[in-house]
């Protein structure tokens, strides 16, 4: 069963073989912690992301991570639901987002993989069920990875993960 941990922290930072992003469709850059991504992997992330988009929401597209530092050599660019109150099918889109990530990152064979938690930003998905859709998700998916690095932003976002993550202890 793969590790699971939370932390609080700049994903741009983190030494894994993958980082997930939370990407718009295009794939060209956005907001939040995909414009942070973007930022950090410099410009050919944005040309790689615009010569294999778009990505539908719940799917998951790898490209290189370009100037990210090693050992982080690819981004996984998924594309989270926009939350519509809960009754348009987020859940089952955020929880794809979760498994395709991991099923590309085994075709990657990455073995640690840090993800952001996928749209609760402007995307407005609830944290607490985004939290509890994650960890689930992740726990249910047969992979390779061996560790999953779930970072937080901020303090209330992780408070979130963590519950979601000793609620499965």
């Amino acid at each position: 069963m793969v590790a699971i941990e939370v932390v609080l922290g700049d994903i741009t930072r983190e030494n894994v073989d993958a980082i997930v992003t939370a990407a718009n469709e295009s794939l060209l850059g956005g907001g939040g912690v995909d414009g942070a991504i973007h930022r950090a992997a410099g410009p050919r992330l944005a040309r790689a992301g615009g010569a294999i988009g778009p990505c539908e929401p719940g799917e998951a597209m790898p490209t290189p991570a370009f100037d990210l530092d090693p050992p982080v050599r690819h981004i996984i660019h998924t594309v989270g639901p926009v939350w519509e109150g809960g009754g348009h099918g987020e859940d089952d889109v955020l929880a794809s987002c979760y498994r395709r990530s991991l099923q590309v990152a085994d075709e990657l064979d990455a073995r640690t993989v840090a993800f952001p938690a996928i749209a609760t930003g402007v995307y407005g998905f609830p944290a607490e069920r985004a939290a509890r859709i994650a960890i689930a998700t992740i726990r249910s998916v047969s992979t390779n990875v061996q560790r999953v690095r779930l970072v937080a932003f901020d303090e209330g976002t992780r408070d979130q993960l963590q519950a979601a993550l000793a609620a499965t202890g």
